[in-house]
């Protein structure tokens, strides 16, 4: 038969070039999030090219690897033909069956007195045949990898989604806060019965600043040439991926500990909450919260993974007079909104502590990023590769009163 080698050495070559062309095309998208800007023209150009030679390859292969699978089924089945003539040339059949004791019994008097045609027909009776296993030709059984890589690690940030990440302005920048505010009262001291040259209320105005500093979030992994050259899924976009989900799990669990932080007097729903103590203690908080911020921002719930189990029992996914249009649904156990609780958005965060349960404005809280992004360096005497992934972000509590932690007491 001709040598498959030729098929087989064109179908890796195809195979290199595909990964190839998809990291290209990879890391064009990845420049243009890094800068957080759309495809330019040009990028356009280049990913319409690499789709369309990759829509070529990927033609080809299937072609290569079709023509591939029938070729084995060819030679095993020759190979299959081929013993079975020899069989049946010795002994008549591929297989013997005695239709009694009797046959057998002549067949071995035959055989022991030298015919050789009973002799074989007993041996290919008798003998064990030889049981082929997959250990016995381990280098003929392929190692196949399906879709990407599993990767359990959930990269969501609904909360620092929720506040809005603002530009990071320098490594340390000040916030104006008014913490005293001018007055204004009824002209003298008697009311409206005051005379008209009566003074008027006079209160300055005190304006203090917050600080904030830029905190520098970020990982790195040095990488041989031959794991990127030989893996498949290419090593360095998973790793990539990964150090940027890492990023991001990193940077919610700041936020929440930023919360955490907040000096404000604590408001408990009870060791053994109820719906109805759930909800007295939300709406003595979020009259706390208002009180601090004026009614700026918007009112939000954020829970823990580990709270879950405390209210969501409590409010049920159903619309009624009784809950109010309350709602939580156990399908919704992903990071993000799940629902609402006493007519406030609830958010579930894994970057909160554990057991962890705020009522907060958004008005009260601010977020600063700057990504950096994927750098890369070469290391040419060990032939390797070093990438990192980094950034800045600073959460900044504007007023403790503007969030409330909410505890089982």
């Amino acid at each position: 038969m001709p040598d498959s080698r030729a098929n087989d050495a064109m179908i890796r070559r195809f195979e290199k070039e595909l990964e190839e062309r998809n990291s290209a095309a990879q890391g064009i998208i990845a420049n243009a999030e890094d800068n957080s800007r759309d495809l330019n023209d040009a990028e356009k150009e280049t990913l319409s090219g690499l789709r369309t030679r990759m829509g070529e390859i990927q033609s080809q292969l299937s072609e290569l690897e079709s023509f591939s699978d029938e070729a084995a089924k060819v030679s095993a089945r020759m190979k299959q033909l081929d013993q079975a003539f020899t069989t049946a040339r010795r002994v008549g059949s591929g297989e013997v069956e005695y239709r009694s004791a009797g046959e057998y019994v002549l067949d071995q008097y035959n055989a022991s007195m030298g015919d050789r045609t009973a002799a074989e027909r007993i041996e290919l009776y008798t003998r064990a045949a030889a049981h082929q296993k997959t250990s016995d030709n381990a280098g003929l059984i392929p190692t196949p990898i399906l879709d990407g890589v599993i990767n359990f690690i959930d990269a969501a940030r609904p909360l620092v989604g929720l506040i809005g990440p603002r530009p990071m302005p320098a490594a340390t920048w000040f916030r104006p806060l008014v913490t005293q505010g001018t007055s204004v009262a009824v002209q003298g001291s008697a009311g409206a019965a005051a005379d008209e040259k009566a003074e008027l209320v006079s209160q300055k105005m005190t304006i203090s600043k917050l600080t904030a500093n830029a905190v520098t979030y970020g990982g790195y992994v040095n990488v041989s040439r031959q794991n990127i050259d030989f893996s498949s899924p290419g090593v360095m976009d998973t790793i990539i991926n990964d150090l940027a989900a890492r990023y991001a799990v990193q940077t919610e669990a700041a936020l929440g500990t930023n919360l955490d932080a907040s000096t404000s007097t604590n408001v408990g729903y009870g060791a053994s909450p109820t719906a109805a103590t759930i909800r007295a203690a939300l709406w003595t908080a979020a009259s706390t919260v208002y009180t601090a911020t004026a009614g700026m921002g918007r009112v939000v719930l954020a829970l823990s993974p580990g709270r879950l189990p405390v209210f969501g029992p409590l409010f049920a996914p159903i619309v009624s007079v009784a809950q109010t249009g309350d709602g939580l649904s156990a399908g919704d156990f992903s990071q993000g909104l799940i629902g609402a609780v006493a007519g406030i958005p609830t958010y579930m965060s894994a970057g909160l502590g554990t057991n962890k349960a705020f009522l907060f404005s958004t008005a009260a809280v601010e977020v600063y990023e700057q990504r950096v992004g994927t750098l890369q360096v070469t290391e040419p005497s060990v032939l390797g590769v070093q990438v990192a992934y980094a950034g800045y972000f600073t959460p900044l509590r504007l007023v403790d009163n503007g969030v409330i932690e909410l505890t089982a007491t």
